[in-house]
């Protein structure tokens, strides 16, 4: 009977203390000391930590103690692994002595301290030397050897600065921390920043070690602004980046905070008044444009719509944080009300502008903050901008926002940067942004002859290094696509320098450049063996293309026949289709990189669909054998692969026959890591694929070690089905490890062309990737040290010679049309952008009156889905719902009964963060129909629809093939939670 009341009091305190309890909990050093909890128990516990963050982890591990064994001492088990696993604050609120308990007082003064911490957090993490302060602070108590080894191991994988988040992130969670911290800041020298985290003056600062907590705290509420920003729990900073940042989603405003996580990747920065600037022990840097910068900026400064066009390396970031503080102090000034907002096309932008030249600059007299894709929000984005002056976000954010704005909710910017604007046309982001602007203007037009108010509308600053010639052909269309830009923008003029021309070029070198043609007459036996097999493929499907083995059209006639067959319910020629395709991708690899980087890629898919055809049924002992699922066509394709497989393994590895390329792009870089003492450079290639198999091949070839080159790969962040990803950090882990010199070669594909800021580069190669103009330039922007190069390498007859002679031509083309269009005369120019703008919002508006009627055009009751390979009906399109907009999930009951799950590989190879529990099969024929999801407890099959045929039952059935969901002319209902769990609660 005590044992029992004991474990309801347990429970008692986990019920009334777990938001609190979810905060101070870290999942894994509490895991290693329950030894009761059940293997399986603390998997899902792990799981749920590293998919979703330590926060759901802690809610995963509380729910694993409530079921718990419950036998003797199963609690005390819990009590003591907090304990012993650093966590002493969490024992604190789950011990039942309400003596163990803090006060609400003491919680208040947590609270308050760990606000403090967050309000000077980006000061912390730039001062902490945070090695000597984690090893002080484990001499001192407050850390355990978990907490000082995973400190030691972040820092020395991720640098200085990333170690520290995780030290704040950490003692944070600590019972009685903050006096401790002080006391360790100042016995390792962090003296001003202990005085800063107390409030102390410079006058009291010698007996800042005298002062006792509650002192501290005291001084600390009595400090205005503080008392101002931070005068409740709920107001913990609202905003920080990283996939495990705040726990609460951005409309529901309730749930927990979050404090070890917040702490951890913290974009939002404020500052406090003019005052503590002075006393500052690393002042903030003078804010100074140079002549050309300053020329560029005038019109804007005068409160003009302009474009800023200068070339990569330049300073157009600074030149617009110039921009920005000279706007506000203006507004500030005139008592009016700025606001500002900088928007990106990539998240890492986001972080990037922030932390290098927003913040530092403007952190003194404006709050800046930062928010993208990969920020979760306490509060509402209107909350966000209405507490901050800047504000650095993604666009679709904005757009988001836009779009779900209540009329109360809206804020008005009165200054919008666009950075990279070349992008503010046809259906971007950018421009869907800007075509609001633009109505509202056409509206204030229409007010003004009424005598009506206007509607305030914000400044436009775009910048770009190209805004480029689109399709453009001549120069009269190159001038209209440059206006179209300038139209989208509203910008009254478009700036470029020209009285201060010669101080721009000694600022931004242009490279020496050169070609580097790879003329491979050699024999390819490699490659003859791969057109004997896919010529055997294409007689026995009886398809005969037109084009070349191993090119574009090749490719883009096969998916065209793989469509077709699919829709006519032709298996054989769609399974031959695919497979010709992948042999197609195999050419393509070996006439770039290694032929056992082709190789393998044929050897994955054919296991891959070995093991697809072999099924394992859900019933079935580990022992039983897989049920083979493959028909005669599966038999010939693979078997044929399987018969040709020694022969090709052995020719990919004779280096004999290596790719003439290859041989041009090493000796390329061997002479150019040769010329300097500190060389950097970039290998910019086509696909992710690419960029993998050419740093392997720098990993395998000694000679490139011996001459100093340490390569890394840099790649998008975007998930694909074939190819692994990068993440957000993973980039931003190697562009730190780029710019510091541990690594002095990237290998990047598009991803590092725009925006990034990447160290000056001495060499700069296209590995046969030729693109567009933009492009170029901006590949070319990169190699902006002394003395650097620009290198094109390219085999003869791939055509990209002629394509980058091209782009020249374009380049020089773009810039005589800007020229034009600064000389043209203001009225003429004004009335063209107007046309522009009219026709763009005419334009919108029939679109969308399009869209509307093709998204009700066919109710979802007249759509069936059949699986691709062997067209057995799968579902209706009423047993379809969607969740968050965008995952489409069946909701069919007994769907289980159709299909398999098996684990999906390429989302493990990917270590992907997506909670997917597997992947669907076919149960007949092996097809993969899309994944297991789960969402809010619920495990729902969410369907791809590149999978499946869908049928149109209307007088006259037709059948086709989507890409995407939103090519599909039927609009499903959202996603009926209550409904569903219902329904699984009666099964």
């Amino acid at each position: 009977m005590v044992e029992s009341s004991r474990d309801e009091r347990f429970l008692y305190m986990i019920s009334c203390f777990r938001p609190r309890l979810k905060q101070c909990i870290r999942v894994q050093p509490v895991l290693d000391q329950l030894f009761s909890l059940s293997a399986e128990e603390k998997e899902k516990v792990r799981v749920a930590a590293l998919q979703r963050g330590d926060v759901e982890g802690a809610e995963e591990l509380l729910r694993a103690v409530e079921r718990g064994p419950r036998g003797c001492g199963w609690f005390l088990e819990f009590l003591q692994a907090l304990e012993n696993g650093g966590c002493s604050l969490a024992a604190c609120y789950i011990n039942p002595s309400l003596s163990q308990l803090p006060s609400p007082a003491e919680e208040a003064d947590h609270d308050l301290c760990v606000q403090l911490v967050q309000l000077l957090h980006s000061t912390l993490v730039d001062k902490i030397r945070t090695v000597e302060l984690a090893e002080k602070c484990m001499e001192m108590g407050i850390f355990q050897e978990e907490d000082l080894d995973r400190i030691h191991a972040v820092t020395d994988n991720r640098g200085n600065r990333d170690g520290a988040r995780e030290l704040l992130s950490r003692i944070v969670q600590k019972k009685d921390w903050f006096s401790h911290f002080l006391v360790a800041l100042r016995e390792t020298q962090h003296g001003s920043l202990a005085d800063e985290l107390s409030g102390n003056t410079k006058e009291n600062r010698q007996n800042g070690m005298k002062n006792s907590t509650n002192e501290e705290l005291e001084d600390l509420k009595q400090q205005e602004n503080v008392n101002d920003s931070f005068n409740s729990e709920n107001n913990i900073l609202e905003t920080s980046v990283g996939k495990n940042s705040v726990i609460s989603d951005v409309f529901t405003g309730g749930g927990s905070v979050s404090l070890n996580e917040n702490l951890g990747q913290s974009y939002n920065t404020s500052d406090s008044d003019d005052d503590e600037g002075e006393n500052r022990a690393s002042p903030e840097p003078d804010l100074i444009l140079r002549d050309y910068q300053m020329e560029v900026a005038k019109p804007a400064l005068n409160g003009e719509n302009i474009i800023i066009c200068l070339p990569t390396g330049s300073g157009k970031t600074r030149v617009a944080v110039y921009i920005t503080k000279d706007h506000l102090d203006k507004k500030k000034k005139a008592l009016e009300p700025g606001k500002v907002i900088v928007l990106v096309n990539k998240v890492s932008l986001v972080e990037q502008h922030l932390q290098t030249e927003f913040n530092p600059f403007l952190k003194r007299w404006y709050h800046v903050t930062g928010l993208s894709g990969d920020t979760q929000l306490k509060i509402s984005f209107p909350e966000v901008v209405r507490r901050h002056d800047v504000i650095i976000s993604t666009a679709q954010i904005l757009e988001n926002a836009l779009i779900n704005a209540a009329k109360e909710d809206e804020e008005d910017f009165s200054l919008i940067i666009i950075d990279e604007c070349h992008h503010t046309q046809k259906e971007g982001v950018y421009n869907n942004i800007m075509r609001r602007y633009l109505k509202q203007k056409i509206k204030n037009k229409k007010l003004a002859k009424e005598n009506k108010p206007l509607i305030p509308q914000p400044q436009i600053l775009g910048l770009t290094a190209s805004p480029g010639v689109g399709s453009a052909t001549s120069s009269l269309k190159a001038e209209e696509h440059i206006l179209r830009i300038c139209a989208n923008l509203d910008a009254h003029r478009i700036m470029t320098v020209e009285e201060h021309a010669s101080q721009l070029k000694n600022q931004v070198k242009e490279p020496y450049k050169k070609t580097v043609i790879a003329d491979d007459k050699r024999k390819d036996p490699f490659r003859e063996r791969i057109t004997e097999i896919m010529t055997d493929i294409q007689n026995y499907c009886q398809l005969h293309p037109k084009s070349e083995f191993g090119t574009q059209p090749y490719e883009q006639w096969v998916i065209r026949e793989e469509r077709r067959a699919a829709k006519e319910k032709k298996r054989k020629e769609r399974v031959c289709a695919e497979h010709l395709k992948k042999y197609n991708d195999a050419l393509q690899i070996n006439d770039t990189i290694r032929m056992i980087d082709a190789y393998n890629h044929l050897r994955e898919f054919y296991k891959e669909e070995k093991s697809k055809k072999m099924v394992r049924s859900d019933d079935d002992d580990d022992d039983e054998p897989a049920v083979t699922k493959q028909d005669e066509t599966d038999e010939f394709l693979i078997g044929l692969f399987h018969a040709k497989r020694k022969q090709l393994k052995e020719l990919a590895r004779n280096p004999e026959y290596e790719n003439e390329k290859l041989i041009q792009l090493r000796n390329t870089l061997m002479e150019e890591f040769t010329k300097t003492e500190e060389p950097r450079g970039i290998i910019f290639t086509k696909t992710r694929l690419s960029a993998f198999a050419l740093f392997q091949w720098i990993k395998d070839n000694p000679k490139f070690e011996e001459v100093g080159i340490k390569a890394h790969y840099l790649i998008g962040a975007g998930h694909n089905s074939e190819t692994k990803h990068m993440t957000q950090n993973a980039q931003r882990d190697v562009i730190d490890k780029f710019r510091s010199g541990n690594v002095n070669l990237l290998i990047a594909t598009t991803v590092a062309e725009e925006g990034l800021d990447i160290k000056e580069c001495n060499i700069v190669i296209r590995y046969g990737l030729v693109t567009n103009e933009i492009a170029m330039m901006q590949a070319r922007g990169r190699a902006r040290a002394p003395e650097s190069t620009y290198a094109l390498v390219a085999s003869v007859g791939s055509g990209a010679v002629e394509r980058e002679d091209v782009n020249v031509f374009r380049e020089k083309m773009m810039y005589k049309a800007i020229q034009r269009l600064q000389k043209m005369p203001q009225e003429e120019y004004l009335n063209k952008i107007q046309e522009f703008q009219l026709q763009s919002v005419l334009e919108r508006r029939m679109k969308a009156k399009r869209d509307q009627h093709k998204t009700h055009k066919k109710n979802s009751s007249l759509i069936k889905f059949l699986c691709k390979n062997c067209h057995k009906l799968i579902c209706s399109g009423e047993d379809i719902q969607v969740i968050e907009k965008m995952h489409h999930v069946s909701v069919k009951k007994d769907f289980q009964s159709l299909y398999h799950t098996r684990e999906n590989k390429t989302l493990q190879d990917n270590h992907a963060d997506s909670q997917t529990n597997g992947e669907i099969i076919c149960k007949d024929c092996g097809q993969a129909w899309g994944n297991i999801m789960v969402h809010r407890g619920l495990a729902l099959p969410c369907l791809k629809i590149s999978n499946f045929v869908v049928v149109f039952e209307d007088k006259k059935p037709t059948k086709d093939i989507f890409k995407k969901w939103k090519d599909l002319p039927v609009s499903f209902p959202r996603f009926d939670y209550a409904a569903h769990c219902s329904s699984s609660d009666e099964d």
